[in-house]
């Protein structure tokens, strides 16, 4: 096993080298960039670069060909000598080798650089979020697993009945609804939209967090990410519910689940003592992308809409802003934490079943 676990890491490194080296070069080609945001700031077309065209991370680094001003849109009638400038405080005075080199290189110290319109260090600011970002996601996948694999179980012995009738409209319906609609409606009905003010709209804690105590905290904590943990778990409930129950009934239809029931064991016996370990693997499998997506994709909108400080706004912000420190930052912590988690995901898969041997099967 060390030894499996040893080209699982060594493998890490050219995945994360295509990763970064596939999103850079897309960057080169994408429209705007910070040179362009800066020069629309200054002509007072606001800050937006996604709305412009032209002048690229590519363009920025081919602008010092020529007249420098003459490669970005808008900025005719400023001097050449300040485009120079900016070109030279974002890095684009290099080529793109050299500049996806340097990258490279410090990232694998872990120095990301400084945000180039936040003033601060990028691990700093990544540092600040993550934690809610991490508990967002944490919560999600321990509430979305702790009632879908009860409930898919449950399904899956009462397959054909009432019961799993009605329970499979309802996780149908919560498939089909997008976290972030479902997110609205929970604000329309419950964070004083158009109904009830029950629950806080943004943030996550009160003002007078400080002065609270240790049980006053975790109650205001836990009602302010009720909102937006209830709209994140509700796809990925619905997805892990059905797996679930698929999975059960697979394996309730094999022949030595039959054996079992004839040398007299009972249902529950059968069920917990031989099908949950079989079944259970697949479940185990969708971790990965249920965590990471909750971390990221999943977190990108709810954090947005519940206006809570974490990964998921600021990796939005830098896009739109064309930040990329931040960008390439995010995008390589959180390949590194998939990473990471299919790993342990496969530690998990010898732990349920110690039948299973990555060691010998690779062999």
């Amino acid at each position: 096993m060390l030894s499996y676990i040893a080209r699982r890491l060594a493998l890490m490194v050219p995945t994360l080298f295509g990763i970064l080296l596939i999103s850079f070069v897309i960057v080169q080609f994408a429209p705007g960039g910070p040179v362009e945001r800066v020069i629309a700031q200054l002509q007072g077309q606001g800050g937006n670069a996604s709305d412009r065209v032209g002048g690229s991370a590519g363009g920025d680094a081919g602008a010092q060909h020529g007249d420098a001003s003459s490669s970005y849109r808008g900025a005719q009638g400023l001097d050449p000598a300040f485009i120079k400038e900016l070109e030279k405080q974002f890095g684009f005075d290099k080529p793109a080798h050299e500049r996806f080199g340097k990258m490279l290189w410090d990232y694998i110290r872990f120095d990301f650089g400084r945000s180039y319109f936040r003033d601060a260090p990028v691990l700093q600011l990544i540092k600040e979020k993550l934690p809610v970002s991490i508990s967002l996601g944490l919560w999600m996948t321990l509430l979305s697993y702790a009632i879908s694999i009860p409930l898919g179980i449950r399904k899956a012995v009462k397959d054909g009945s009432r019961f799993d009738t009605w329970t499979s409209a309802v996780v149908i319906v919560g498939y089909a609804i997008p976290g972030f609609l479902f997110a609205i409606l929970l604000i329309v009905l419950f964070a004083g939209g158009s109904f009830w003010q029950i629950f806080p709209l943004r943030g996550l804690h009160s003002e007078n967090w400080e002065e609270l105590g240790l049980i006053g905290k975790a109650t205001d904590y836990l009602w302010h990410i009720a909102l937006p943990v209830t709209a994140m778990a509700l796809g990925a409930f619905a997805t892990s519910t059905l797996l679930t129950k698929n999975s059960f009934l697979d394996e309730i239809r094999k022949q030595y689940v039959l054996t079992a029931r004839m040398k007299g064991l009972s249902e529950r016996g059968v069920l917990y003592g031989h099908v949950f370990r079989n079944a259970m693997l697949i479940v185990i499998a969708g971790f990965p992308g249920a965590f990471v997506h909750a971390l990221f994709a999943g977190s990108l909108l709810i954090e947005t809409i519940f206006s809570l400080d974490g990964l998921g706004l600021l990796s939005f912000e830098a896009i739109v802003n064309r930040d990329y420190p931040v960008v390439f930052a995010n995008l390589y912590i959180f390949s590194l934490i998939g990473l990471f988690v299919h790993l342990i995901t496969d530690l998990t898969y010898t732990w349920v079943d110690p039948r299973i041997d990555f060691e010998t099967r690779e062999a």
